[in-house]
């Protein structure tokens, strides 16, 4: 089993920057494959970013955040993050990492990731 919780959510104005974490507790995060998710209200949760296991860290973007945001791992804290940088007002959710507890990326939907954090929200004010 693994434990993550998501922090550095909060307001900020548009085009601010923000920078997601997410701690892992119970696994060693850098032998698998991590994901952010979001969610806006009303809406399923959607696919964010991902990083593949550390022996290579390969990223993945949705289209919407391509350029914007950026996903790494730092594995002596047992972290990942998500810098978030230009930020929109469409970009307002909560924020979920997640894990499938595989070294290879089980793809872009939620029902294929077992693990999440509690979110954090992200408010970006125009």
């Amino acid at each position: 089993q693994v434990q993550l919780v998501e922090s550095g959510g909060g307001l900020v104005q548009v085009g601010g920057s923000l920078r997601l974490s997410c701690t892992a507790s119970g696994r060693t995060l850098s032998t698998y494959a991590m994901a952010w998710f979001r969610q806006f209200p009303g809406k399923e949760r959607e696919f964010v970013a991902a990083i593949s296991w550390s022996r290579d860290s390969r990223t993945y973007y949705a289209d919407s955040v391509r350029g914007r945001y950026s996903i790494s791992r730092d594995n002596a804290k047992n972290t990942i993050y998500l810098q978030m940088n230009s930020l929109k007002p469409e970009d307002t959710a909560v924020y979920y990492c997640a894990t499938a507890l595989s070294a290879l990326l089980p793809g872009r939907a939620t029902a294929n990731y077992h693990y999440w954090g509690q979110g954090t929200q992200v408010t970006v004010s125009s």
